[in-house]
């Protein structure tokens, strides 16, 4: 009999551990899921429903294992090494942003199959015309004349996904004659143009990426530094688009200190504001809270720290932690309250504790998957070009990284990376492969963008067909099969050779 209770009540033992086990997990998994601004609110809400949580005053900020600093990544075969964490985001403008300002896509995301993954994108990126609908609230907000309106929301129609307008003022004005009948001269395009430039994000409607930084400075209160941020921009563009920092102190007369300062300035101009207004519905990328914040030295190193916020470090209450070991400490002479009491102030503590242990392998989760998107995305970290990120799915960072796929899903949803070249979400660095028939593997953002470029590069008298669009992409290095053409061209919006000829 005995032997019996004793197996029954290691059942029950195991029983237990594995409900909290399990508990344990959905909270982690729970947690995992949040950006840094649900995290702070979910952190307040545990904190007013749990006494025993409490903020650990010799802390300023939280720290999670392993988190407390960057990862260099100048090696990927190397050890990790630590540095100081970086708090402001930088967006270093070098060579690589005269092709910053090419025209965008909504690239693919894995998240299995091609109906979700066009579902999770929408998701993630929002509806591409609330870009435009941003904009036209704007436009509602000051006095144009119903021909000035007209043409405010043809030039808004016609802003590439990065915010800036390509189209010369005279394609414009042909266009609207042609299009809708409606005579308007360069002079009456331009007034307009300039109204929305005053639009926010500031830069939208340059013309160029020399003007969208130009229109970014003028904002600036007047002062020494804003002369001196016009100057490079509009006398050492060049110079300054291929990082020759030297040469541009030395012509301005600049000490060490006074470059450093105006170089960190410089480097925060923002060479796409439009993708600054991408968003999920009703959320704004400027609204948006990086969760990583990626570094790009100029001496090719890659660091990164996980954002932390205004967290405090949590440490369960001290008078909790005492009041259960007085407690525990005389059980013999406990009344019925006390056993009571003892069994709040347990169950409070163990939760403070199980919430404590999950914001820590939050922060080391997060951690271990920038690193490796880090390191499979490297080249894409280096000159910001889309077309150098490869095919790369979640089970490659699942495979890297020894995290079970769902874990690797859940971090990557909804957060956001703040590179040099711009703020992402974490899904942005997944994509498809489309495989050959000789076994090569190409990544489909590649192929759009060679797309693109063969379908911008031909005559517009005689626009390409889809075959003939399939033999110029097998002379560009993709070989790919006509109806892949004729899917990526639709997915580009695209339209067939006949509506394209001009």
């Amino acid at each position: 009999m005995s032997d019996r209770l004793a197996q029954i009540q290691e059942q029950k033992q195991e029983q237990r551990l594995a409900q909290q086990a399990s508990i344990q997990q959905m909270l982690q998994s729970s947690l995992m899921e949040l950006p840094i601004t649900q995290l702070a609110d979910r952190v307040n809400t545990e904190m007013n429903d749990n006494p025993a949580l409490e903020v650990d005053t010799a802390y300023d900020s939280m720290d999670g294992p392993d988190t407390e600093a960057d990862t260099d990544y100048t090696d990927p075969a190397e050890d990790y090494a630590t540095q100081n964490e970086r708090e402001e985001r930088q967006s270093a403008l070098d060579e690589a942003l005269e092709n910053i300002g090419r025209d965008d896509e909504d690239p693919p995301v894995y998240h299995g199959g091609s109906d979700v993954a066009q579902s999770r994108e929408e998701d993630i990126y929002g509806a591409e015309e609330s870009f435009y609908e941003e904009l036209k609230k704007q436009m509602g907000e000051i006095e144009l004349s119903d021909r000035q309106h007209e043409v405010m929301e043809y030039l808004i129609g016609s802003l590439d996904n990065d915010g800036l307008l390509r189209k010369s003022l005279s394609a414009v004005s042909d266009e609207m004659a042609i299009y809708y009948n409606i005579d308007v001269t360069e002079q009456e395009i331009e007034d307009v143009l300039l109204r929305l430039q005053e639009f926010d994000p500031a830069g939208i409607g340059a013309r160029s990426l020399q003007e969208c930084l130009r229109i970014q400075i003028e904002r600036r209160d007047e002062s020494r530094l804003k002369a001196l941020m016009m100057s490079v921009v509009t006398n050492y563009f060049e110079e300054f688009t291929h990082k020759h920092w030297n040469v541009i102190r030395k012509a301005l007369s600049l000490n060490d200190q006074q470059a450093e300062v105006l170089f960190s300035e410089l480097r925060k101009l923002n060479p796409r504001p439009g993708a600054s207004m991408t968003e999920t519905v009703g959320r704004s990328l400027q609204q948006i809270t990086p969760d990583f914040i990626v570094d790009t030295h100029d001496d090719g190193t890659i660091t990164f720290t996980v954002n932390r916020g205004e967290l405090p470090e949590l440490t369960v209450s001290q008078s909790f932690l005492d009041s259960m070991k007085e407690y525990q400490q005389n059980k013999e002479n406990m009344s019925r309250q006390t056993k009571e009491a003892l069994l709040y102030i347990k169950k409070k503590v163990d939760s403070a504790q199980n919430f404590i242990e999950a914001i820590h392998m939050r922060y080391h989760t997060l951690q271990l998957t920038m690193q490796a998107i880090i390191t499979l995305q490297r080249p894409f970290f280096l000159d910001g070009d889309e077309t150098s990120l490869r095919p790369m799915i979640l089970k490659d960072v699942a495979d890297r990284t020894g995290l079970d796929l769902s874990t690797v899903s859940r971090v990557c949803s909804s957060k956001y990376a703040q590179t040099r070249w711009g703020m992402f979400p974490l899904r942005f660095f997944f994509s498809d492969s489309y495989m050959t028939e000789d076994g090569s593997e190409l990544s489909t953002r590649q192929i759009k963008a060679a797309m693109r470029e063969i379908v911008k590069a031909e005559d517009k008298h005689k626009p390409l067909s889809d075959d003939a669009l399939r033999e110029e992409m097998e002379r560009a290095g993709f070989p790919i099969a006509r109806r892949t053409v004729t899917k990526y061209r639709e997915s580009l919006g695209i339209p067939v050779a006949r509506l394209r000829k001009e």
